[in-house]
């Protein structure tokens, strides 16, 4: 492959507003602006290093969730050769390329929307996790998934796939510092203390509903996914979590919604729940730091987890952006706190985001708060929009920018050699109860009008 020509337009300002024929890759933006050859700012100079420079460190690397408390005992990565490391970005995507053509039909690799340009481009199916995990189940005959996205994405996948593919994360330290705010034993702990308040949790009142349904968001552990199968609940995506709410009152009188409070808090808010009977559990306080009273007129109990990416947006950036762009569509993702999505034009999954863009026939200027590789790539996309992303910090997710093309060419080449690593397993005794969650999920249809957004009049 030849060298790859970048052209680095200066920008008036941080945001990532790009003119036609611009670089789509984050890297690239960050790498100029560190160097001085661009303007703009970003949360952390180190993202201008290889992730396997954080690989031996405890953390989630640099990135939104950089404060985040990693727990005790999650995976890290091994030392990546040095081939690797020290390869150049056009000689890793040649090596990607070739491997991906010795192997064939046996390899399929899946990319998330948030991952680096540089991976998505050597992506079979780009989308979001649920997306991606049945992008796997069109390929029966690989023998290998190599999943471009975190940890609890390549569980899911491995709980859908058959026993026999390999499922593989190209580098075992891209975790998720949300789905670690919700670890099994603060989830089992909760729902005795829950128990203490309700009684019997698996007993019906006169109206056929036992006191509490679990929900889990997609972005949970496979070990989370099980507990909820166990005990009656379901799990949900941000396309879905109103049609999944909805389920779950049809058979509970409250929800215990979790890991991610922002997602169930604008779901139910626009479902009609009032913010009083939703209060806050957070794990490292006794009845979660609520009251008896509380839980009792309790209709959603909501996890005290959140996305970093996510939570980086602002009002204020939502005013910013409506004094310098009059006219501007404000789109921001559920995972936003409350008054960032109240404050928006629209709220919804990142499919829901990319599908208002690229329904949008005349040009239009879009302010976007979600995962900065996405925004930049669908505003080199479609560059007869005006796209750029709300934080005007170039800041992305931490754990997905830990994988990087030197990983995904050398679980490939693995592949080639017959060497399967970084292989992901769900236990089986977490894998029945998990994927009768995700079942439940399929089950529920959500109505013929898509009930992902939340458009706000103003």
């Amino acid at each position: 492959m030849p060298a790859v020509n970048i052209t680095l337009q200066p920008r008036l300002d941080a945001a990532l507003a790009q003119p036609a024929g611009t670089d789509p890759s984050v890297d690239h933006a960050i790498q100029a602006i560190i160097a001085g050859a661009q303007l703009g700012q970003t949360c952390n100079t180190d993202l201008a290093a290889g992730p396997w420079d954080f690989d031996a460190r405890p953390g989630y690397g640099p990135g939104s969730s950089m404060g985040d408390v990693i727990p005790t005992g999650s995976p890290r990565q091994g030392e990546l050769p040095r081939e690797y490391r020290e390869a150049s970005e056009a000689e890793l995507a040649e090596r990607i390329r070739a491997a991906k053509a010795t192997l064939g039909d046996r390899v399929v690799v899946l990319g998330h929307f948030y991952q680096r340009e540089e991976v998505v481009v050597h992506a079979d199916y780009v989308g979001d996790s649920f997306q991606l995990a049945n992008a796997a189940l069109e390929h029966p005959d690989a023998e290998a998934i190599v999943f471009c996205g975190v940890h609890f994405m390549a569980e899911t996948a491995d709980l859908l796939s058959r026993p026999d593919q390999a499922v593989i994360l190209p580098n075992l330290a891209a975790g998720c510092s949300m789905a670690d705010m919700a670890d099994i034993d603060q989830v089992e702990d909760c729902w005795e203390q829950l128990a203490e308040i309700y009684g019997d949790m698996d007993a019906v009142d006169a109206d056929g509903l036992v006191p509490v349904v679990p929900v889990t968001y997609m972005n949970s552990s496979a070990a989370i996914k099980g507990f909820v199968g166990r005990h009656g609940g379901i799990v949900c995506t941000s396309s879905n979590a109103r049609t999944v709410l909805e389920w779950a009152f049809q058979r509970g009188r409250r929800v215990l919604f979790f890991p991610d409070q922002h997602l169930g808090r604008n779901t139910a808010k626009a479902m009609g729940v009032p913010l009083e009977q939703m209060p806050m559990w957070n794990p490292r306080k006794p009845l979660g730091g609520a009251s008896a009273d509380d839980l009792a007129e309790a209709r959603v109990i909501l996890w005290h987890g959140f996305c970093s990416v996510h939570r980086r947006f602002s009002v204020d950036q939502i005013e910013k952006a409506r004094a310098e762009h009059p006219g501007v569509r404000v789109i921001v993702h559920p995972e936003c706190p409350m008054e960032v999505v109240d404050a928006a034009d629209e709220a919804g999954s990142t499919d829901y985001i990319r599908k208002a863009i690229e329904a949008a026939t005349e040009p239009n200027t879009f302010a976007i708060g979600t995962e900065v590789n996405l925004v930049q790539r669908l505003a080199a996309d479609h560059p007869q929009h005006t796209i750029f992303c709300l934080d005007p910090v170039v800041c992305p997710c931490s754990t997905m920018y830990r994988i990087h093309p030197g990983y995904l060419a050398w679980v490939l080449e693995g592949l080639v050699e017959g060497d399967v690593r970084n292989r992901i397993t769900v236990p089986q005794d977490v894998a029945d109860p998990a994927r009768v969650a995700l079942e439940r999920m399929l089950a529920a249809k959500p109505p013929a009008a898509p009930a992902t957004a939340w458009e706000n009049a103003s």
